[in-house]
């Protein structure tokens, strides 16, 4: 992955670094973002007013300029109607049935120390899919809303300790605790440490 955008809000681009060697997996998630939009017909002006992203930001994105972090894909994913599984699956071939280990789509937001392997890569037909996890000591991501209005999510720690923030209230989850919710709002998720968190995150499409 390429160096990571700042962050999803509008504002000014700061200056360039020198180009990274090409992504293919940066290039087919640029190419897919252009196709959504383009797909709906909307120009880079109408979606940053949307999504409340920079043009310029979501230009560099659909070019493969930069990397998007999670919370710019949470964001693009809430205007097109998508899971950031669904999002990332459709960038891979047709999931299979069953899906090996070394298979298991994994990406990385190295701006936020946040790795996501998609476990059950989603289908069409089906509304459940199941996420790992990992946070790095220290990381902490805020989502400002969810993909879908009211997306199940029942999260279970699996190692580490993980404070998770919804409808204003923090919740303190401990290896082995899981959590329900029914998002509505933002979220927040924040590894304090001293050691990295593991957890599942299974999501349910209302």
């Amino acid at each position: 992955m390429k160096r990571q955008e700042p962050g999803p809000g509008p504002g000014p681009v700061g200056p360039v670094d020198p180009v990274d060697p090409v992504d293919p997996v940066d290039t087919r998630l640029g190419l897919r973002l252009a196709a959504l939009r383009a797909e709906r017909g909307w120009s880079l002006g109408e979606l940053a007013e949307r999504s409340g992203v920079s043009r310029s930001t979501l230009s560099r994105a659909e070019r493969a300029e930069i990397s998007p972090t999670a919370s710019l894909l949470n964001r693009l994913c809430g205007v097109y109607g998508r899971t950031m599984s669904q999002l990332l699956s459709e960038i891979e071939a047709e999931p299979a049935l069953l899906v090996r280990d070394a298979d298991q789509p994994v990406w990385e937001d190295r701006a936020s120390g946040f790795v996501r392997r998609s476990v059950s890569p989603p289908h069409p037909g089906l509304r459940g899919e199941l996420v790992e996890g990992r946070l790095a000591a220290g990381a902490d991501i805020a989502y400002d809303r969810p993909p879908v209005p009211g997306l199940e999510q029942h999260i279970w720690v699996l190692a580490g300790t993980l404070d998770v923030t919804a409808q204003d209230v923090e919740h303190h989850l401990g290896t082995g605790d899981c959590l329900r919710l029914r998002v509505w709002g933002p979220t927040r998720f924040r590894c304090a440490g001293p050691d990295a968190a593991r957890y599942v995150l299974a999501v349910v499409l209302p």
